[in-house]
């Protein structure tokens, strides 16, 4: 639980000046800080990383923390940050804020991640949920269901099963700032939102929304506490961190059409799990010119020992081709 903290500090004894770059990129020699931040679906990962790095480079300091995609995002365009990590790819907005700042990055995939639509243990009467039923419980048209039953003539009118049982909705999910809250709308609720804008049932800017009125949260630890203390909630977080408080949430199979399917390490990384997604870091190419702490911290990341931190973290690794794709597009970069 250590490695899924809001803010994990990565220190050790620092020695020689303070300045942020350093001489040599083989470890041993190298000083100064790196800044990581961004999605905190990704944080567990790059956390680890951080602390086998430290461990060999022990006068680096490897800061990360987790906001959210969106936010780390704004820090990063920004030039506050060396690194941003991102359950989902930049966006057209973002990336113009890079441009207008100047700031020129690498986009590295790292790992495969599954949204686990989740509850609490204690729900015995929930066990799978198909898109047209998360669309009804969560989706534009939903606002002010407060049971879970109150979705059931939507779903129905939409083409799916209204069996939905009576039992209060308590919804604790990630915000707007959040890429997995972006990620959720594109994988499961777009594709019928966009046929409801055709039906004139909504409005083209509530097509890539959720109902408005749930306990929205940044941090996938506060999603996993709102989901435990409430016998009929439903949320949704990465994989990770739903497996590891599996003793306190359920995660629940979902139906994208092909029938149920469970969120494991194999239907994720065979794409048969329907709301599956990349999960990415994003260099900056300046920073990591002028701080070889950063480019070492990158290389790193992509060796063996390191990437070892996204099975150890409890996501799915990349295949042998992508994997080897990631390493190729930073090796291209001409920075390590």
């Amino acid at each position: 639980m250590a490695l899924l903290a809001v803010f994990a500090l990565v220190l050790a004894a620092c020695g020689g000046d303070d300045d942020d770059t350093s001489e040599g990129a083989d470890g041993g020699d190298l000083s100064g800080e790196i800044v990581v931040s961004g999605s905190s679906t990704v944080e567990p990962i790059s956390s680890l990383v951080g602390e086998l790095f430290s461990g060999e480079n022990p006068d680096v300091a490897v800061r990360v923390d987790g906001p959210g995609t969106g936010d780390g995002f704004q820090l990063f365009c920004a030039g506050e940050t060396d690194i941003s990590n991102a359950s989902r790819a930049i966006k057209d907005e973002e990336i113009a804020l890079c441009e207008e700042n100047g700031i020129e990055y690498v986009e590295l995939q790292v790992a495969i991640d599954g949204l686990t639509v989740i509850t609490n243990p204690a729900n015995d009467a929930v066990t799978c949920l198909s898109f047209e039923q998360l669309y009804g419980l969560v989706g534009p048209e939903s606002e002010g269901f407060d049971n879970w039953s109150a979705a059931n003539e939507l779903v129905t009118e939409i083409g799916g099963e209204g069996d939905l049982p009576d039992a209060p909705l308590d919804i604790t999910a990630p915000g707007e700032e959040s890429g997995t809250y972006d990620s959720f709308i594109e994988l499961a609720l777009v594709p019928i939102a966009e046929a409801r804008l055709e039906a004139g049932a909504i409005t083209e800017d509530q097509v890539e929304t959720t109902r408005p009125d749930y306990s929205s949260q940044a941090n996938d630890n506060a999603i996993i506490e709102g989901i435990s203390g409430s016998d009929t909630s439903l949320g949704w977080v990465g994989f990770a961190f739903a497996d590891l408080n599996s003793d306190s949430v359920k995660a629940v199979e979902v139906d994208g059409g092909d029938g149920c399917i469970a969120p494991n390490a194999e239907t994720i990384a065979d794409g048969t799990y329907p709301i599956s997604r990349p999960l990415f870091i994003y260099v900056n190419t300046a920073k990591a010119t002028e701080n070889a702490a950063v480019a070492a911290y990158v290389d790193f990341y992509l060796s063996d020992v390191g990437y070892g931190a996204v099975a150890e973290a409890d996501y799915v690794q990349l295949d042998d081709a992508a994997w080897q794709e990631t390493v190729s597009t930073w090796d291209a970069a001409g920075i390590s």
